[in-house]
């Protein structure tokens, strides 16, 4: 209800959470492992999205794999085609979004917008200032190390990171490490 304004609200996450319960609890949807018994429709619809995504899995290794995809730039095009059909199917009144383009209210809606408290960032950051005063620096920096190294070679970096994090290093830390060997990854642009 708020998400497109701000981080959801409590009042929103709380609408959101009572809908699930209300299905779950009062529909009786929950109590039967296919609640609407092989329905025509949805078998269609399902075998129709079985299709669609073998299609689509077929392109993608026409491309020579996932990799050589995203290096092309293909993944990029299609979220970014995808984004702009839809948008363009709204605006078209084509694809109906209530609220959006259909079953619009034009009473103004008093939307309570969560509000960040003005001292949460010095209040972390005086918190992150403590922890890394009093972690035993030379531990962190020796995990630190250790993680460079597996990220250097071919081995499970999990193992590493979970080492850092009992040490109590920072993830900047652990992302700076990786960076550091892996360096940034760019999409590449669609022209």
């Amino acid at each position: 209800m708020d998400e497109a304004l701000a981080l959801p609200s409590e009042h929103a996450v709380t609408i959101a959470l009572r809908t699930q319960q209300i299905i779950a609890e009062e529909s009786g949807a929950a109590n039967t492992v296919d609640p609407l018994g092989g329905s025509f429709f949805v078998e269609a619809q399902t075998n129709r999205m079985e299709k669609d995504a073998y299609a689509y899995f077929r392109r993608i290794e026409e491309l020579g794999g996932v990799i050589p995809a995203l290096e092309k730039g293909f993944m990029q095009s299609e979220i970014s085609d995808a984004a702009y059909r839809y948008q363009r199917e709204i605006d078209q009144n084509i694809r109906k979004v209530v609220g959006v383009n259909a079953y619009l209210d034009d009473k103004p809606m008093n939307i309570p917008i969560l509000k960040m408290d003005p001292h949460g960032y010095s209040r972390q950051v005086a918190r992150l200032n403590e922890v890394r005063k009093t972690r035993d620096s030379g531990r962190a920096g020796q995990t630190l190390d250790r993680l460079r190294i597996a990220c250097e070679g071919t081995e499970n970096t999990m193992p590493y990171i979970m080492d850092c994090v009992r040490a109590y290093c920072t993830l900047g830390e652990i992302v700076g490490v990786m960076t550091k060997v892996f360096g940034k990854y760019e999409e590449p642009t669609m022209i």
